[in-house]
């Protein structure tokens, strides 16, 4: 290796491993945003299954899941080779090591299963969400991944485009919470016999902010990070259209619940600036500065609509899961087929509206409802078989006192004195 190319190998190891863990921070984020979300006797409940995404995700995906993701493609479905980082990987051609290029991988795949770990907060059984975590990470979402983004996958040669995961983290994330959602059944009292919802208040707004932040922070290594390349010469456009994105949609949320609600709607205007990041995550490097604007407030708005209608249908996702992921990620995708640049993804491509015809929004739009479906069906599968080993739902006692004692045996917040002796302060006053 010549010295230029051996400081360009430098650079980008070094770029994409501190994108990664800018990514893998974002799981702080996930907890303080669905810990502030749900019921204070829930809060360890969630940082537990955080733990559990972090620890069983990256095991299983190094086991078997990048293996099935990034392997020597077999008939454009799955792959075949890099079990425990072994065998063949020649055919993945980059600048970076595999090991590098595993550990970026790994940081998104263990964000799929944290958009999942909001929808069934408060009452799903813990051992079975472990079950469930080696299934997404090990199964559902390599495959899909592997479709879009291997060597040979088959949407990937079809032309689908997904430049950071709208569709394959987040579209499948989304759908793939709306089945768990839809299987484990809405928390007790979160709807009335008459089918009213109920308001569950947030336990922590402050907590669910800084969560939002954080997840906001890591989104620029999430989008950015997925050049690859510190040298790549779109970092700074793919950040701007981020953080524009995520604006529109955080802006769009604050005037839309004004006009509808009479009051800017804090937990909406959170998930709104999250729907802008969701629905930019495909096409950041592709689209114009004003596109992503026009993304985000779409998404934004049509996150509130999605959590509206969840909720007409007594389906209950107490963090917005599938509206901010699965709606989101559903518009960024066929953004891509709208609003592409002339040859912004290569040379004699462009969205619909810069005159490049309905080809590339038509293999979005296939390879949305593909990746979406998968999500949804085999979670629904797994789950089913899930709940034939151990029950998919706490008990209700479980439930009514509180995940946190139920299930872990400690509460979040004590109101114990801790060790003072309170009877020797006073003797000695």
């Amino acid at each position: 290796m010549d010295p230029i190319q051996q400081l360009t190998s430098g650079l980008d190891t070094i770029w994409v491993v501190l994108t990664a863990a800018m990514i893998l921070l974002m799981e702080g984020g996930f907890a303080l945003l669905e810990a502030g979300f749900v019921r204070q006797k829930n809060a360890v409940s969630i940082i537990m299954k955080v733990f559990v995404d972090i620890s069983f995700g990256a095991l299983i995906f190094y086991f078997f899941g990048f293996a099935l993701m990034y392997g020597k493609d077999i008939g454009g479905f799955i792959g075949s080779s890099g079990f425990f980082m072994g065998g063949d990987l020649s055919h993945i051609a980059l600048t970076i090591s595999h090991d590098t290029y595993w550990l970026f991988q790994c940081a998104f795949v263990i964000a799929v299963i944290s958009i999942v770990s909001g929808a069934v907060a408060e009452r799903i059984n813990f051992r079975a969400y472990i079950l469930y975590t080696i299934a997404m990470t090990g199964l559902i979402y390599p495959i899909a991944g592997h479709w879009v983004w291997s060597v040979g996958g088959w949407l990937g040669k079809l032309g689908m485009v997904d430049f950071a995961g709208s569709a394959v983290i987040h579209g499948l994330g989304g759908f793939s919470a709306l089945a768990a959602a839809m299987i484990i059944g809405p928390r007790i009292g979160k709807f009335s016999a008459d089918g009213k919802a109920n308001i569950v208040p947030p336990s922590n707004l402050p907590l669910a902010s800084v969560g939002a932040f954080i997840l906001w922070f890591g989104w620029f290594g999430f989008n950015s990070g997925s050049t690859l390349s510190a040298t790549n010469t779109s970092i700074g456009h793919i950040a701007v259209t981020t953080m524009l994105s995520a604006a529109a949609g955080c802006a769009a949320c604050i005037l839309f619940t004004m006009m509808r609600y009479r009051k800017a709607d804090p937990p909406m205007v959170i998930n709104g600036a999250l729907a802008g990041l969701v629905g930019i995550t495909a096409g950041c490097a592709f689209v114009s500065d004003a596109a992503a604007i026009c993304i985000g407030a779409i998404c934004g708005i049509a996150m509130v609509y999605a959590t509206e209608m969840l909720e007409a249908r007594q389906i209950d996702d107490p963090v917005g899961a599938f509206p901010v992921h699965g709606i989101s990620g559903s518009i960024g995708t066929l953004a891509v087929g709208l609003c592409a640049k002339p040859d912004a993804i290569r040379e004699g491509t462009a969205g619909l509206f810069y005159g490049g015809g309905f080809h590339l929004l038509g293999v979005q739009a296939l390879g949305l409802v593909t990746v979406c479906a998968w999500g949804f069906f085999i979670t629904w599968v797994f789950l089913k078989l899930i709940k034939l080993i151990v029950p998919l739902r706490v008990s209700r006692d479980e439930e009514l006192i509180g995940l946190d004692v139920g299930s872990h045996g400690v509460p979040a917040y004590s109101q114990e004195e801790g060790f003072l002796d309170l009877q020797h302060l006073k003797n000695n006053q």
